[in-house]
């Protein structure tokens, strides 16, 4: 059996309730400098002569509370006597565990104490007919942050509460222009290129003089305007070199939308549905930007044996650009949980996945049973009350304090 030490010894002359032994209204304070750990490895409440050994016991079942009697320093039965633990958690929270006469001469709780094994402990026995009473502060995984050093390190809460969870699949894809909003801008009659007047890069209006060449029907000299507005992406020929007959001198995109093609593998395809949000994200610089998948198109990608799924991407300032490899999140669906809390205020605390509450400005662990997740959000199934006040930034500073104040035990 692995016992948790949760225990106390008296500081100077304790009292007892009742019987002229001592006042009613007064109780034992305890403090851990003087305490004194007792045969069963748990620590000794002492008081007149009585003593309650007190521990939480773990042998592979869940935590609770375990106690053996003493009256000047000889054990006694179970039977000799009654008690009961009071907890006061952070923010309140009372629960009460009540000992009862084991066969092995101990007595135990059914009660099981969960984690973290931090409160506000009052323990109440009654011991040969002496009503007996102490209490002492027991505390893991907590610290104290003062406001204003909490602001300035960034430290920001807010309450758990409901919300979804994503059902996301990570793909790659390839930005392209967007079919039928490409043109080419030819001559009409063969001759000698006059002038150019536009290059790689240049944003044109539809209908812009973009070259003028001589023809050699007529030798009198025309205009090649641009078909449609956009951006040059090609240009052929040489100002004084031969422009033949419906030869292209200039390619012109328009990339104010573009294509995101997105190549999805396996039983993926399976799930991936048009209408569902897409969020695209460039490699360049992390850029993110949301848009809607259009398209699952037919067939499948002959190179790389994947199913295209293609999405529409706005491209009014020109920072995207055809070609690009991209990184994309599909939303195949949105499940409403009860609580979530983001996947930045999760942190591991010795071998629990937590987060940290506020109280005030105390902070403390919360172990937390967690369920679904997505990219950005983990659904909470255990552990955390709704409406508490999470650590979602800088949670690690948070457990790097308590981790230095040392205010954990070892189970």
């Amino acid at each position: 059996m692995l016992v948790l030490s949760l225990f106390l010894s008296a500081c100077g002359d304790g009292h007892r309730d009742g019987d002229g032994h001592g006042h009613a209204d007064e109780e034992a304070h305890t403090s851990d400098e003087h305490a004194r750990a007792g045969e069963h490895g748990g620590r000794l409440l002492e008081q007149d002569g009585f003593a309650v050994e007190l521990a939480i016991a773990e042998d592979g079942a869940p935590p609770k509370y375990k106690a053996w009697l003493y009256r000047d320093g000889e054990p006694l039965p179970a039977t000799a006597g009654s008690m009961q633990v009071e907890l006061e958690r952070l923010g309140g929270v009372r629960e009460r565990h009540r000992l009862e006469p084991q066969a092995d001469g101990s007595l135990m709780a059914a009660s099981v104490v969960g984690e973290p094994h931090s409160f506000d402990v009052e323990v109440r026995a009654n011991i040969d007919g002496e009503a007996l009473r102490w209490s002492y502060p027991s505390y893991e995984g907590r610290t104290t942050i003062a406001a204003d050093v909490a602001k300035a390190s960034g430290i920001r809460v807010a309450p758990a509460g409901p919300g979804t969870i994503a059902d996301e699949h990570e793909v790659q894809g390839l930005l392209t222009p967007v079919e039928g909003r490409v043109a080419s801008a030819t001559a009409r009659f063969p001759g000698p290129i006059r002038s150019l007047r536009a290059s790689v890069g240049d944003a044109v209006r539809a209908g812009e003089p973009l070259a003028t060449i001589e023809s050699n029907l007529s030798l009198s000299t025309y205009t090649v305007a641009s078909p449609i507005a956009g951006v040059v992406t090609q240009r052929n020929g040489t100002v004084g070199g031969m422009a033949t007959e419906g030869m292209g001198l200039f390619e012109i995109a328009d990339l104010s939308t573009l294509w995101v093609d997105l190549h999805i593998f396996g039983a993926d395809a399976q799930h991936i549905r048009p209408g569902v949000p897409v969020a695209v994200t460039r490699l360049s610089d992390g850029a993110t930007v949301t848009t809607t998948l259009e398209r699952v198109l037919p067939g499948t990608a002959t190179a790389s044996q994947s199913t295209v799924a293609r999405a529409t991407l706005d491209n009014d300032d020109g920072s995207w650009r055809p070609g690009s490899a991209v990184t994309a999140r599909i939303t195949v669906d949105l499940e409403p949980v009860e609580r979530m809390v983001p996947l930045a205020a999760v942190q591991r605390f010795r071998d629990w996945d937590v987060v940290f509450v506020r109280v005030g400005d105390t902070y403390e662990v919360r172990p937390l049973e967690l369920g679904k997740r997505d990219g950005e959000r983990v659904q909470v199934l255990s552990g955390l009350d709704a409406g508490a006040m999470v650590v979602v930034e800088q949670s690690y500073l948070v457990k790097a304090d308590i981790e230095k104040s040392g205010a954990s035990h070892d189970h």
